[in-house]
């Protein structure tokens, strides 16, 4: 059965190959190689040939872990990074890729990483390179089955690390401690782990995404909560605002105006939808009550693997290296609610993750979305 979903991956994936004229894919990105091939892991690489045979190249230390987890067709261990050019070289000669081009991930490979892959004792001299961000980015954009109850489980995941946040909303615990309860709690709920926590407090709460500091709560603070956790190589993302105390009438005005935009926006998430009409239904909404000067950057992403990649608003999709989405089809998976409502004293924001439907949205994180903490 496993080895089946595999198959039937790779066998997408050589048609996207044939279309984009590559023989080969050589993969470093943990999520593509795991998607591809059921491990991704860092210092270690997926060799892709058009015809569906896959090659990975892992730590000597990895090769039995890796041979327990992954579906391959060869697999190389090696000592160092030398050892690792030498084994990608190796593959190449294997498959007999002397000419043609070889996809690599422009967006996520560093200058040095790239010199690796491309050194002249690793790649043929000719073979060319071509970026595959598109093809890997439209390979996984739509889920199966599976992958949307993996979601589902890192959402419910999510919700008990939120549970736990909010409970340590207290005067003089630090936003440090409040992400370590979070965290703790979605480890135990079932997590191997999680993107980053964002937690941020008072004044803290203006800026997008606020990293936790040692700040320490106080009394009628807003305190911006986003969790993003692991479950079975798949992720979720979910940010809530709660006030530690009575909210300002201005604070609960803006609250309430954030949450109709974001909910207004969750409605319209049925297949046909493009990515530019939802990031529009959201702003604009929040433009016409006057907050066009309050908002920053694109709120709404993709979710799967990673808890945000591909589709992406068409903006936000250039400076990632990506293409603009087409209409969206039903199984892709959202974040709705990236980016908040910056008023310059606090900001306030709503965050869900939200399956395509064929009619309407399903909605997977359904933590309470009010302001004021129920004590």
């Amino acid at each position: 059965m496993i080895s089946h979903r595999y198959q039937e991956r790779l066998e997408r994936c050589s048609h996207l190959m044939k279309s984009a004229g590559l023989d080969a894919l050589l993969l470093t990105k943990p999520a593509n190689m795991f998607y591809l091939t059921g491990d991704g892991r860092l210092c270690a690489y997926a060799m892709i040939t058009q015809d569906g045979k896959v090659a990975l190249g892992v730590p000597t230390t990895d090769v039995e872990d890796v041979r327990s987890l992954a579906h391959f067709d060869h697999i190389a261990g090696f000592e160092d990074e030398v050892g690792m050019i030498h084994s990608i070289a190796h593959h190449f000669q294997h498959f007999g890729i002397r000419q043609g081009a070889v996809g690599l991930e422009y967006t996520f490979l560093t200058q040095s990483m790239m010199g690796m892959l491309t050194h002249p004792h690793a790649k043929p001299a000719g073979v060319t390179v071509k970026d595959c961000t598109h093809l890997l980015s439209e390979l996984r954009m739509v889920k199966e089955a599976e992958e949307i109850e993996r979601i589902r489980a890192a959402a419910k995941v999510a919700e008990a690390g939120m549970a736990a946040a909010v409970e340590a909303v207290k005067p003089g615990v630090t936003e440090s401690q409040v992400a370590a309860f979070a965290e703790y709690a979605m480890r135990q709920a079932g997590a191997e782990g999680f993107w980053r926590t964002y937690v941020s407090s008072g004044p803290r709460t203006n800026i997008a995404h606020g990293l936790p500091t040692h700040r320490k709560l106080e009394p009628g603070d807003l305190v911006m909560i986003d969790v993003h956790p692991i479950v079975n190589g798949y992720s979720a993302d979910m940010c809530r605002t709660v006030c530690m105390g009575k909210p300002t009438a201005e604070q609960q005005a803006a609250y309430d105006l954030y949450l109709k935009a974001q909910q207004a926006t969750i409605a319209k998430v049925k297949a046909g939808v493009r990515m530019v009409e939802l990031e529009e239904t959201l702003h604009g909404m929040l433009k016409e009550a006057g907050h066009g000067e309050h908002i920053f950057g694109p709120p709404i992403h993709g979710v799967g693997i990673e808890f945000e990649e591909a589709p992406l608003p068409p903006s936000h999709a250039f400076f990632h290296g990506e293409k603009e989405p087409p209409p969206l089809p039903a199984n892709v998976v959202l974040s709705v609610g990236n980016c908040g409502l910056y008023t310059g004293p606090w900001g306030v924001r709503v965050e869900d993750t939200v399956v395509v439907g064929p009619e309407k949205p399903v909605v997977l994180t359904g933590y309470p979305r009010q302001l004021e903490k129920q004590v």
